[in-house]
């Protein structure tokens, strides 16, 4: 039987919801957006959001909660076409994209490609659903199980730190903590996407080729499944369910200097004069933790009096020296501060132990929006109104210290604590980011946190991988981390470069110890390499003046990564375009672009930086060289010497202490921001534009007005360069989009990098080297 309108079962449907009975498998109803049946004691419902988007809920029929997400923001698409086959044991839905089969008999689902290919399967027999005798009453404990192929590779689950990129054969509880980002989705290499629609304690299980989640609290099985041809193409799905990221500011993807902590705001002062001094590009400055006094006023997001005696004035004089301001808040209060007393009175409180040890905070109910209304009122009265730039949101998992069972049994405005347990920071993070926007909209919302969740992404939110030991092993096993936290739709990742805890470098000088400083190095060289560029840590100062003087070895080398990361500025401006406007990613795993490559999947020590550059950075003590395998099917160059590389071989490159490998994909423009000491010091309208022959290649040089939300009003602009490799031609095209105080006129110095050139990574040594006087008209410019 094809059914394609819904109406031949609507009557069915109602007299058994008039007679008190459950839809089952053979009298089922076809709805605006998927269709609704009952097998084995269990409510089904299947909806397409997209043809290549479905969520699948399934609930006791005796399930009276209703469970809304508060992940995902949008909702099933009624205009999507789609058609219902009943034939025997099988309900079968057909999008253009997917062929989605039901088994009437167990209740498993299979999920196909429109050509066939069985890219999912339930595995029969695996859900799970028991109820819960507890705080969580009225709820159950639900599972499910998938069955893979044991060639899958998996990519996601949050930031994990267990060093693999390939997250198969593990049992992982999904809970949040310092260090660790728990999100319940993953992504296989078959071209998929999985997201678990769940916020309570979550177990990931892979054995025997089944893998499963389990979740503590739960009001039914709720999934989403979604097509990817690529891991791109996944994370769009992801962020088209829960959201877009907006753009952070120019400044911000700079250099961001902090400690823990400054103690002072004269000493926080002088770090941003020494590096204007010394002529050193800084754009961002962190106060961290205790500007407000002692622990038992813990939070009061206001400054001490005694420390930090002119709090606007400090403020006024960062941006004087054209630098911006990070201000830490965290989500529990000391039980001396006014917040404590009226979010107790309020009952906004959870009654658990919070950092700092022994000082009684309590942390305030994230999930109550009038808490949130509050939280906010006391943080823009004490802080944002001083003109603050952005937002240092500690401990957003939170700590949870002396953790005792009934602790979770907490009630919050949504659930037990244990229930909505994952998604703290994402509640916690949304408060700060709706309050400011409401606020303001000239100055875009900047979140550094230590945690996240699933959805994250559309509150300006910047994640670090927390409080991490400063030792080698612990350098390696960031680049798997950042990577699959990206791959589950979050794209601003980053972490404290050279470790947080790094107390057994004190003895040996601290940043003089030489094993320190290698280490150091290596670190600033991948953090030029990430979403943000910034350096945190407590035991050993990291500001560059500590390492040495100009002429110094260390000091030079720290100092030519920081200018790196400025030249690369309207490159890494672009790639944050492509985030916004197509849900794109800044660190992607090399199998997003070179998936028919099977030496690719699970390679976790390099990674792409945007479309175009591959990073290799150097995670081993002393080492000389090292092996890095450059994916097959187009040639690479290598940053330094302009040397070209053929694809699928492997690199044995000489990596003295300056240099960490870097190469360029060939067809690739690099455009090369100007010499500044801050992001906005110089308008790019004397740019140089890289062009890596070898294949043909485009690249869009997106600009707007840097820091406010016109570009969401259209106040922006494109320039799209095209590459034609065989007629040895750069298209420069029309401008697209206005803004005030857009530039009119511009040179463009058009670079052919070979490796016959010297000095292609930094100076300009090119082979070919034209100038063209760009006003907004299309430019055909013969190179060779």
């Amino acid at each position: 039987m094809r059914i394609k309108y819904k109406h031949q079962m609507v009557f069915m449907f109602l007299f058994l919801v008039a007679m008190g009975g459950n839809l089952d498998a053979q009298s089922f109803i076809k709805t605006n957006t998927g269709i609704k049946t009952s097998i084995n004691g269990l409510n089904y419902e299947l909806e397409i959001f997209k043809p290549d988007l479905i969520r699948v809920n399934k609930r006791p029929a005796d399930l009276k909660l209703k469970n809304s997400s508060l992940s995902v923001i949008r909702q099933a698409d009624p205009k999507v076409y789609f058609e219902v086959l009943d034939q025997n044991d099988l309900l079968t839905l057909k999008t253009d994209s997917l062929k989605i089969n039901l088994d009437k008999i167990n209740g498993s689902i299979s999920f196909f490609s429109n050509n066939g290919q069985l890219l999912l399967k339930e595995s029969p027999g695996s859900i799970r659903m028991k109820k819960d005798e507890g705080a969580d009453r009225g709820y159950y404990n639900a599972r499910q199980g998938f069955e893979l192929l044991p060639s899958e590779v998996l990519y996601g689950l949050g930031q994990q730190q267990n060093g693999n990129l390939d997250q198969r054969h593990q049992t992982n509880l999904l809970v949040q903590g310092n260090t660790k980002v728990s999100i319940p989705f993953f992504q296989s290499t078959k071209g998929y996407g999985l997201f678990w629609d769940n916020y309570s304690p979550t177990v990931f299980k892979d054995t025997l080729n089944i893998v499963s989640f389990t979740s503590e609290v739960s009001s039914g099985i709720d999934y989403y499944f979604m097509k990817g041809n690529t891991t791109d193409a996944v994370v769009r799905q992801m962020r088209f369910l829960t959201g877009n990221a907006p753009m952070l500011p120019l400044w911000v993807y700079g250099y961001n200097q902090s400690k823990e902590r400054y103690k002072t705001q004269f000493e926080l002062l002088d770090v941003v004069k020494k590096y204007r001094q010394l002529k050193v590009p800084l754009d961002g400055i962190i106060q961290d933790w205790q500007y407000w006094g002692d622990d038992q006023h813990w939070n009061a997001m206001q400054f001490d009096s005694t420390t930090y005696p002119r709090p606007r004035s400090m403020v006024d004089s960062v941006h004087q020296l054209h630098a911006h301001l990070f201000v830490v808040a965290w989500p529990g209060f000391g039980p001396k501060t006014k917040q404590y007393k009226e979010f107790g009175q309020k009952n906004m409180l959870l009654n658990f132990d919070t950092w700092p040890p022994k000082a009684g905070a309590k942390i305030y109910d994230v999930y109550n929006p009038k808490a949130r209304d509050l939280y906010w009122s006391y943080l823009n009265k004490g802080v944002f109104s001083l003109g603050v730039d952005a937002w240092w949101l500690d401990s957003s998992e939170p700590d949870h210290l002396n953790e005792k069972e009934s602790d979770f049994d907490e009630k919050t405005f949504l659930g037990t604590y244990r229930s909505v347990r994952n998604a703290f920071p994402l509640e916690h993070i949304s408060g700060i980011y709706d309050h400011q926007r409401k606020l303001s909209d000239k100055k875009r919302v900047v979140i550094l946190t230590r945690s996240a969740f699933a959805g994250q992404q559309r509150y300006g939110a910047n994640t670090w991988s927390g409080d991490i030991t400063s030792n080698w092993p612990t350098l390696k096993r960031q680049i798997p981390a950042g990577l699959n936290f990206s791959l589950t739709g979050l794209p601003y990742w980053n972490t404290d470069i050279g470790g947080f805890f790094a107390g057994e470098f004190q003895k040996g000088g601290g940043a003089k110890n030489p094993a320190f400083q290698e280490l150091y190095t290596r670190w600033l060289q991948f953090g030029t390499f990430m979403p943000m560029m910034r350096s945190h840590g407590t035991n050993i100062p990291r500001e560059i003046y500590q390492f040495g003087h100009k002429g110094d070895r260390i000091f030079d080398i720290l100092e030519k990564y920081i200018k790196l990361r400025y030249h690369l500025l309207p490159y890494i401006y672009a790639t944050a375009w492509n985030v916004t406007s197509n849900g794109g990613s800044f660190m992607r795993p090399l199998q997003s672009d070179f998936k028919s490559d099977p030496r690719v999947a699970k390679i976790s020590d390099s990674y792409l930086f945007g479309s175009s550059i591959l990073v290799a950075p150097v995670t081993e003590k002393r080492e000389i060289t090292k092996d890095v395998y450059l994916p097959k099917g187009i040639n690479w160059y290598d940053f330094w010497t302009g040397k070209q590389l053929p694809g699928g071989s492997v690199d044995k490159r000489a990596v003295p202490l300056d240099i960490m490998p870097i190469y360029i994909k060939a067809g690739s423009i690099l455009p090369w921001g100007p010499d500044v000491q801050f992001a906005t010091e110089k308008k790019w309208d004397d740019l140089e534009i890289r062009i890596y022959p070898g294949a043909d290649g485009t690249f869009v040089l997106y600009e707007d007005q840097n820091d406010n939300y016109n570009y969401e009003k259209g106040a922006f602009s494109e320039i799209l360069m095209d590459w034609d490799d065989h007629a040895g031609t750069l298209t420069i095209g029309v401008t697209k989009g206005n803004y005030p105080g857009m530039l009119k006129t511009r040179r463009f110095h058009l670079v052919i990098v070979d490796g016959s050139a010297k000095g292609t990574g930094v100076e300009r040594s090119p082979k070919f080297n034209k100038t063209v006087i760009y006003t907004g008209k299309k430019i055909v410019v013969k190179l060779r």
